[in-house]
């Protein structure tokens, strides 16, 4: 099963693995799987770090560097992508999530989270 991580559930696979839930864990431990992250959740923690968010320590480059050691899929922004986004009903403001949810729509990717709210689109979103 090929999958995208939003950004907090990428953040906490590299540093804080015991906020995932057993779901993403299993997941993310099946050879079978090909893990993905988008290059908007490293422009996302690159952005945030700077602002000094306590929940954005991350640095943007070791991060990326650390997913594709371990196999992680990198998913750049197509035109396509961004020309979706349109396409979304508004009900979240977040302009990240409203790209990863755009890619996941596009590429026909299912797009794991925690977030509720971004599981209210109709799109292959999962929320674990």
């Amino acid at each position: 099963m090929r999958f995208l991580l939003d950004t907090h559930l990428l953040l906490w696979a590299a540093g804080e693995e015991e906020r995932l839930s057993p779901e993403v864990r299993r997941l993310l431990d099946d050879p079978d799987n090909e893990p993905s992250f988008s290059v908007v959740s490293l422009w996302e923690i690159a952005i945030k770090q700077r602002l000094g968010r306590a929940d954005f320590r991350a640095d943007a480059r070791v991060l990326r560097r650390g997913l594709e050691d371990n196999g992680y899929i990198e998913l750049p922004i197509t035109g396509a992508h961004a020309v979706a986004v349109g396409d979304l009903p508004p009900l979240h403001k977040d302009p990240f999530d409203r790209m990863l949810i755009a890619q996941s729509i596009v590429e026909g990717i299912t797009l794991l989270t925690a977030d509720p709210l971004v599981t209210q689109y109709p799109a292959p979103v999962r929320r674990v």
